[in-house]
């Protein structure tokens, strides 16, 4: 009988790896509201941190979150840093190259310029202008192909960054995701607006993740598919970026 417990125990103390949660660790750049930011008490908040949450709890999985600026987001990605980035990351041919990525958790969303009240600008013949965009973005790309010829493109290390210096009236506008400038502009009180035309860029915006990664990529897209299907995913949708959705609820 005591040999049957010791076997038992033995058997017991090799299976409990299998059965310890996994952690993840997951970067996020703090400083791209709703997406992610630093709240009051400096912790990382936001849509994807509280989706990320919820896909760590879903797929079984312990969630460590890491704060890192965004211009070196992928390459301490690809250094084994972190494991994941859910930073309004938009899926693009160019970073495929290099990463991959989950499923969409958002889908594609009209990039805008806006510009201060009063502002006369003609896309159709934007020359002299000052743009500002936020460096290694799918807007930074687009802005230097269309505009970057008879403008000024200027790069931030944060959006942020680029909207303080269109308050302080050293650019003329700025492009950024639609979903990021619409609380920008509301809170702006008229100060600042959209212009122009609406720019359609990218494939919506996952978690990227190292191609040799697939099975947590495996697990990531099931449990997305899970916060999708329930409604949870919509829900984080409208709670943080108002009058967005739903869009993936059955």
């Amino acid at each position: 009988m005591k040999k049957m417990m010791l076997a038992a125990a033995a058997i017991l103390a090799l299976g409990t790896p299998a059965f310890a949660q996994e952690t993840v660790r997951i970067a996020t750049e703090g400083a791209y509201a709703p997406w992610n930011f630093l709240n009051d008490a400096g912790e990382p908040a936001g849509f994807e941190i509280d989706l990320g949450n919820a896909i760590c709890e879903t797929a079984g999985l312990s969630c460590e979150w890491i704060i890192n600026d965004w211009d070196s987001i992928i390459p301490n990605l690809l250094a084994g840093n972190y494991d994941l980035i859910m930073a309004g990351m938009s899926i693009t041919e160019e970073r495929l190259e290099t990463i991959d990525f989950s499923d969409n958790y958002f889908p594609p969303d009209p990039s805008k310029y806006v510009a201060a009240a009063g502002a006369n600008l003609d896309f159709s013949a934007l020359s002299g202008a000052r743009v500002g965009v936020q460096g290694g973005t799918i807007q930074a790309a687009y802005a230097e192909e269309t505009l970057g010829g008879a403008n000024t493109i200027v790069t931030f290390t944060t959006a942020d960054q680029a909207m303080a210096d269109l308050a302080a009236g050293n650019l003329d506008t700025i492009l950024a995701d639609g979903a990021y400038l619409e609380p920008v502009v509301t809170a702006s009180n008229g100060a600042i607006e959209f212009v122009g035309e609406d720019v359609m860029i990218g494939n919506g915006v996952g978690a990227g993740i190292r191609k040799e990664d697939t099975d947590l990529k495996a697990k990531v897209n099931e449990a997305l598919a899970t916060l999708k299907a329930d409604g949870t995913v919509d829900k984080l949708i409208a709670q943080w970026f108002e009058g967005k959705g739903p869009y993936f609820a059955e």
